[in-house]
């Protein structure tokens, strides 16, 4: 590191290949517990090496420049995992046969939807009606209905909660 910092780029590209080995052992060892992969390693290595590149200025020659490279990849290690999450990747293959998915239930009849609808009155029915029959969308339903686009949003909202309800106890 003193040779590279005097300017000797042969001396500097030999401390890099020379580290890069520790890194990825420093790397892996302190990322298997959270569960980095190969990739993640891989990353935290060359963002390690960028940041000794970058802060090379601020080591000091009078101490060893093992423990300031650990320190980096700490660093690094710690803004990897921040940037990854609590997360825990469980491959889906592995529960196909355990948990299959119900089977959707039978569609809805015309005459089965119109007696659900009948369970609305008013605006509610027809903004309902207006957008999930007959296709319009916020902006016409409300001009037409004389409404605010805010006014349909709502309707719409509650008037597909009380379907969602009637379609319940219509179902059981």
């Amino acid at each position: 590191m003193k040779a590279a910092q005097a300017g000797d780029a042969a001396a500097y590209r030999r401390l890099l290949e020379t580290l890069t080995p520790f890194l990825r052992a420093v790397v892996r060892r302190r990322g298997a517990g959270p569960g980095l992969d190969a990739a993640d390693v891989e990353d935290v290595v060359q963002e390690t090496l960028l940041a000794i590149h970058l802060k090379r200025g601020t080591w000091d020659p009078r101490q060893p420049v093992g423990p300031w490279v650990a320190a980096i990849a700490r660093n690094k290690l710690i803004d990897a995992m921040r940037r990854r999450g609590r997360r825990i990747d469980v491959p889906i293959d592995d529960f196909l046969e355990t948990l299959p998915a119900p089977e959707p239930d039978g569609e809805l009849s015309s005459r089965e939807a119109e007696r659900l609808l009948e369970v609305l009155k008013g605006r509610q029915h027809q903004v309902v009606k207006a957008i999930t029959v007959d296709g319009e969308d916020i902006r016409s339903a409300a001009e037409r209905l004389h409404m605010s686009e805010g006014a349909v949003r709502v309707a719409l909202h509650r008037g597909l909660a009380a379907l969602s309800a009637a379609y319940r106890s219509f179902r059981e």
